[in-house]
Order: structure tokens, then sequence, then C-alpha cells
């Protein structure tokens, strides 16, 4: 059996809908997220079940899209993982409330700049923002670039600077996957690292 199948096999065999999963994706950029905000964590989205199958609900690039369960969880390295939940189960109308919110993002632009403010998603806001719309319930920090940067002083600047073109713009609000990640509201179910 692969890691994969095996860590595919642990988690459905525990998986609720709205539960919020973690992953750490291999890639320059994913990387620079996660070393940026001090964690291994580079990616978030959240659990739905539709026919009997998991799926999960996430914005990556280009789009906000559903996901397959198994597809998510390959995409992680080493496999790292984390399942983290609301300490209450959520009642069928709160999933409904949920799958409603993330519905009326579905297919949005993904935005690379990590714009808290921008009509675009990307993948810690979108859960965020979901949650805040169907449950109103706040899961993770927003903060300004400045703040999340003198928090987590071993942040690459060098590779921010060209990300943004020569220009880190301070004051832009954002949120990262690891703010939800140690959100004191949530509980871990599973954590592989």
């Amino acid at each position: 059996m692969s890691p994969h199948s095996s860590l595919e096999q642990q988690v459905t065999a525990q998986l609720k809908e709205g539960d919020i999963l973690f992953i750490s994706i291999n890639s320059f950029l994913y990387k620079q997220v996660a070393q940026g905000t001090g964690s291994w964590c580079s990616h978030v989205g959240f659990a739905i079940q539709e026919k009997g199958k998991w799926y999960v609900l996430e914005s990556a690039v280009p789009t906000v899209r559903k996901t397959p369960l198994h597809t998510f969880l390959k995409r992680t390295c080493n496999n790292e993982f984390a399942l983290r939940r609301l300490p209450s189960e959520l009642t069928t109308t709160q999933v409904l409330k949920l799958k409603s919110a993330a519905d009326k993002r579905m297919g949005r632009w993904y935005h690379l700049g990590f714009n808290f403010d921008s009509t675009r998603q990307f993948c810690s806001k979108f859960v965020h923002q979901v949650f805040k719309d169907a449950l109103d319930i706040s899961v993770g920090k927003v903060e300004t670039l400045q703040e999340l940067i003198e928090t987590n002083p071993q942040a690459n600047l060098t590779f921010w600077r060209a990300w943004y073109l020569g220009f880190i713009p301070w004051q832009r609000r954002t949120i990262t996957p690891t703010s939800l990640l140690v959100d004191p509201q949530l509980e871990t179910i599973i954590c592989t690292i």
C-alpha cells in the first residue's frame, strides 16, 4: 500500500463534512509560503461529501474548484497532513450553508498576490470567507504583510521582493494557511507531522 493510500484510508475513516484539511505542496512558491509563516503547511481546503464520495473545496491555481479527496491528498509531500475541525459537530443545515457559500465562489480566479481585499481568491482566504459567511465563524488571522513578516523574520524577503516586482505592499491584508492551522477554535483530529 502506498503512503498516500494509507493516508487516504486514515482520513476517510475519521472525515466529516466541514473538516479543514492542510497539506504541503512541493513547489517553490508554496515552499516560500510555508517558510514565510514558520510552518510546514502551504495549502488548505475543506471536505464535503457528494453521492458517497469525498471532495475538497479549495482555491487553487487557476480557480476555486472541487477536487476529489484522493487527488488533494496526493499533492502533499512527505505525507505532511493535518485534519482539524470545529469542536461542535456541524448540523445538516450548517453543512448546506458551507456548500452554498463555497458555490458562490466556484470558478473565481486565484490571486497570486495574496490580497485579502481582492475579489479573487486564494486558499486560506477562501476557507476563511466561506466559514465566516456560512457560520459566522472567523478561522485564521487576517493581517498585513508587514505584521506577517515582523512575526516571521525567517521569511525570504529577497524572494518576496522579487515576487512583488521589487515592492512589497506592506499594508496589504492577507491570511495564511498556517493561521488557520494554529487557530485555537479548531481541534486536531489527524496530524502526521
